[in-house]
């Protein structure tokens, strides 16, 4: 067990000269801060998700700070991520659930069969994990190279539209909200620098929050925020906990995701491996295994699904801390967050206009995350095969073609995941060039 952890050692020097690098660690002050900082940096998308998906936010924000525990103790300490709520999982278990009420953060009375089917990604996740750990990650890469990873990572956000416009459809004032909300965003994410910019969802929030608050509560348009529920809580409580139903049309519709968040984990390994300089594959497989857990975990009391944190990598990047002890403090933070109803409460006033357009914006973000693995890796759409694996995955994915197997359905998402993999594979023999 000696070795399972690295030997820690105190930092030493300007942190302008060198990075903390990840078996270092600050005073105990300076490592407060960061923590807390990392935890409001993860905070915007983690509430977001389990919105989106009718599932309890302080339940999601707790989860994510054991999970990242759990994560820190898995990897040994050597990776330096924050686990939070994924978004690869709100198409699914929509489509799972029935869940008709995203944006509105009305609870979905299906969440048992979303938890089962979120376990059974997890466990998958866990075994792709092992077989990381046993062979490497080359077939990884062969199985998903760019040009699927990026169809898929864009489906993912394509698919989600129609849905996210729904919540405001029809009303006038919360489609010009939700269109604040976006500019909100927009401002902080072009017009500042550095960590302020990092914290763009979460920043863009609470912009458009006090601004809804003037328009409706103060100059009477709209529906006003009801702040009564904020006073009737408790400070300090039990979120709500679901019991998990295995229902296997569920798992097989979220159960692929597995393949999105291996894909999502390399990508961030990879990423922190260059910023850090530190040689991290040999972490890959634990990374997996510890996000394969943490989602199994997170499933079976009613959670989202969790991922490693690209937010978390930006705030590494602007503060050049990779200490892995403050991600440990940040899920402390995280944990006390998930115990307070009124915390919970708070978070329950943001009304759907605002809620629709952070969704617009992440959704987006998402599907140019897609586009970006293309650009950064290059694919050639000079190729055929990769012309036909990109467009019939992107189409499938965005008309939610959902494929019916007898009663199991595999969503959208999942046929077009599919479809890329097996397009993929069909496709190479005929690929001379390669």
């Amino acid at each position: 067990m000696s070795n399972w952890f690295p030997k820690w050692r105190p930092y030493t020097g300007s942190i302008d000269a060198r990075p903390v690098g990840t078996n270092e660690y600050l005073p105990p002050a300076q490592s407060i801060v960061l923590g807390i900082q990392h935890a409001f940096a993860m905070f915007g998308a983690t509430v977001l998700a389990p919105f989106l998906m009718g599932f309890d936010p302080n339940l999601a924000i707790l989860m994510s700070g054991i999970c990242t525990i759990l994560f820190f103790i898995v990897t040994g300490g050597r990776v330096p991520s924050y686990l939070g709520s994924s978004f690869a999982f709100i198409g699914v278990v929509i489509a799972a659930t029935g869940y008709a009420a995203s944006g509105t953060g009305a609870p979905n009375i299906n969440i048992a069969h979303a938890a089962g089917g979120i376990m059974a990604c997890g466990v998958l996740y866990t075994i792709f994990g092992l077989l990381v750990m046993a062979t490497g990650t080359k077939w990884i890469e062969k199985l998903m190279p760019p040009v699927v990873t990026g169809a898929v990572v864009m489906i993912i956000g394509l698919n989600l539209a129609p849905v996210t416009i729904k919540g405001v459809a029809g009303n006038n004032f919360n489609m010009w909200m939700a269109l604040v909300t976006v500019l909100c965003m927009g401002i902080i994410a072009v017009y500042t620098k550095g960590l302020l910019q990092r914290l763009l969802l979460l920043v863009g929030l609470l912009l458009a929050y006090l601004i809804y608050f003037i328009v409706a509560n103060v100059m009477g348009n709209g529906t006003p925020i009801n702040f009564a529920p904020i006073q009737e809580a408790a400070w300090f409580g039990l979120p709500t906990f679901h019991s998990p139903v295995f229902d296997v049309n569920a798992m097989l519709i979220i159960a692929p995701i597995a393949l999105i968040l291996v894909a999502e984990n390399l990508g961030h390994i990879k990423a922190v491996s260059a910023m850090t300089g530190e040689n991290l594959d040999p972490q890959i497989g634990k990374a997996f295994v510890a996000d394969g857990i943490a989602t199994t975990l997170s499933g079976g009391v009613g959670a989202p699904g969790m991922t490693t944190y690209g937010e978390n990598i930006g705030v590494m990047a602007v503060t050049r801390v990779y200490s892995t002890i403050v991600f440990v403090i940040a899920g402390i933070f995280a944990i006390f967050l998930g115990f307070s109803p009124k915390f919970g409460a708070i978070i329950h006033t943001i009304p759907t206009a605002i809620l629709t357009g952070a969704s617009i914006v992440v959704f987006g973000l998402i599907t140019i995350a897609g586009a970006k693995i293309w650009i950064e890796n290059k694919v050639d759409f000079s190729k055929n095969k990769n012309l036909m694996v990109a467009a019939v995955t992107i189409i499938l994915g965005t008309g939610d073609f959902a494929l019916q197997f007898g009663n199991f359905n595999l969503g959208g998402i999942g046929t077009a995941t599919f479809a890329a993999l097996i397009l993929n594979w069909l496709f190479s023999f005929g690929d001379k060039s390669q």
